[in-house]
């Protein structure tokens, strides 16, 4: 080889050493003759992180909602009213001239069998409800106003007499004994006693007899003698406006039976408990006048 090629020769390596380095720096492969030959990496610094591209503005610009309106929660509903006509009008409890005027009107009708008293009590309940179960009505033994009405349309406004009885229960058919003259005429049945004048009731009064061990004797007596302010000598109890008919057994009042009513009994008398009426009776009977005590 000549020297004066050598120069030439050193330069065409140099060269080739300078190609061969730049494409291992690009990280790309040479190609041959159809073999791959080996990359040959330059350095090992790690390369940077392309950056991210620029984020794409929104469409529209973000807008602050307003928040939903609040909305209060309903009231409740008051409760609904019972309706006018099934309301209570009276029930067991009841007092006044409401309760008298029904139960006239329910002894109208054969449904209540005493004197009006106006306390609604378990024997008015018990009216209430048969007049309920006639009409095909609820059976409750409270009045209401279809009771009312129903009641109102099949009887007539009673009478003060009807409303305001002489005695709590009613009075018994006289005796036929009673019907002439002047006579105190005394029902067991009823529990009544009516001072009648030629068959009709000047004054009537609630009474009681003795019990099973000391009973009232029954039949027809006169009066013996009357004593305003009488003391029992065997008893040693008062008996005032005492009446005497039978050895013994006399029409007076009881302060017991006034208090107590039906829950005791007599020694055998007639008690009264109205103390008005007996009063009233004792001025005007005579002795002699008849005193007759049926069933």
């Amino acid at each position: 080889m000549h020297r004066r090629g050598a120069p030439a020769y050193r330069r065409l390596t140099a060269a080739a050493a300078v190609m061969m380095t730049a494409g291992a720096v690009a990280g790309c492969q040479t190609k041959g003759t159809g073999a791959q030959e080996p990359l040959i990496r330059v350095s090992k610094a790690p390369q940077q992180a392309p950056a991210e591209p620029p984020s794409k503005p929104s469409a529209k610009p973000a807008t602050k909602t307003a928040p939903p309106p609040t909305t209060r929660a309903p009231k409740p509903a008051p409760p609904a009213r019972p309706a006018a006509q099934s309301a209570i009008r009276m029930a067991p409890g009841s007092r006044g001239e409401n309760v008298r005027e029904l139960q006239a009107r329910l002894r109208q009708l054969g449904l209540f069998d005493r004197n009006p008293t106006g306390y609604y009590g378990s024997v008015t309940a018990g009216s209430v409800t048969a007049f309920q179960k006639q009409r095909g009505m609820p059976r409750t033994g409270k009045v209401t106003e279809p009771v009312l009405t129903a009641l109102r349309a099949r009887t007539h406004q009673p009478t003060r007499t009807e409303l305001h009885p002489t005695t709590s229960r009613p009075l018994d058919a006289p005796d036929p004994r009673c019907m002439t003259g002047r006579a105190l005429c005394i029902s067991k049945s009823s529990r009544t006693a009516a001072w009648m004048v030629d068959g009709t009731v000047r004054t009537a009064m609630d009474v009681r007899f003795g019990s099973d061990y000391t009973p009232t004797r029954e039949g027809q007596f006169k009066v013996d003698f009357k004593s305003r302010h009488h003391v029992s000598t065997l008893y040693h109890t008062p008996m005032p406006y005492a009446m005497f008919f039978s050895r013994g057994q006399a029409v007076h009042y009881s302060s017991d039976f006034a208090a107590r009513g039906y829950a005791g009994a007599s020694h055998g008398c007639v008690n009264v408990r109205d103390k008005k009426a007996i009063a009233k009776v004792f001025n005007q009977i005579r002795a002699g006048d008849k005193v007759v005590v049926y069933k």
